[in-house]
């Protein structure tokens, strides 16, 4: 399958978290290959080094890898100071890190809850809030945030992650109303089933489940990583200039 080309995120400075595997390194592959200079935090160090010498090597724009644990806000703030004296003003953001740790309710300890929460939610805040000033001052800019369709579904043995994706879409809306006039757009992405290599190591072991899902979904192909870099290259291009405020599904018309 092609992928659409948008001349103008070429040269545009992409910040994405959590991009050293899965769904993250899509993304940045993906705007790699857009000649954008993409710039990803990881705490995996020695994951986001392989991938950004892979992407070099594959004649990508050679990205920009900062080491971080996002559950370090001071931390977090630093790195996009590097990126933004390294790079100049962000364009886009992707706010993807997250983790799918399945939790018992009853077993649900308050610092467990407080790490799922931060892993997931409370450094999409403080991304967003440190990279706005940088779109103000360029004139515009895309926020894409990932949630999940978990929360819609009410997915079992996620309670708390199902939580904090719904409250993506929340603070989604929010700083969309926030930002819109200073031409900055701010949109979420809910993914489907989407087998990452950690998904199949952890949650689907069984390939029957797998064949499963797939079975009500409208669409039997697998959803991809790189299906859902597509959706969010068009967020961050031009050609979405006029949509914000929105949570596009991405799941194949999963039943």
């Amino acid at each position: 399958m092609t992928t659409t080309i948008y001349p103008g995120l070429a040269d545009r400075v992409v910040l994405i978290t959590g991009g050293a595997s899965g769904i993250g390194a899509a993304f940045v592959r993906a705007f790699a290959a857009q000649r954008s200079r993409v710039a990803f935090l990881d705490v995996d160090a020695d994951a986001g080094e392989a991938l950004m010498r892979e992407v070099t090597s594959e004649g990508g724009t050679a990205p920009l890898f900062v080491p971080c644990d996002l559950l370090d806000i001071d931390a977090l703030r630093s790195a996009i100071a590097d990126i933004y004296g390294k790079l100049g003003n962000a364009a886009v953001l992707v706010n993807n890190a997250a983790n799918d740790q399945r939790q018992v309710l009853a077993e649900v300890t308050p610092a467990e809850f407080d790490w799922t929460i931060g892993v997931n939610l409370r450094h999409v805040f403080f991304a967003a809030q440190a990279v706005v000033p940088q779109m103000q001052a360029a004139g515009g800019g895309s926020i894409i945030n990932m949630s999940s369709i978990a929360w819609m579904r009410g997915a079992p043995g996620l309670p708390v992650y199902a939580a904090a994706k719904a409250a993506i879409v929340g603070f989604t809306n929010s700083l969309a109303r926030q930002v819109g006039p200073d031409r900055i757009r701010v949109n979420a992405i809910a993914p489907g089933m989407v087998i990452t290599e950690r998904q199949r190591r952890l949650w689907y072991t069984d390939e029957r489940e797998i064949t499963e899902v797939r079975a009500r979904q409208i669409i039997p192909d697998a959803v991809t990583p790189e299906d859902i870099a597509r959706m969010a290259l068009f967020l961050a291009s031009d050609e979405s200039q006029r949509i914000t405020r929105q949570c596009f599904v991405v799941d194949a018309g999963l039943a």
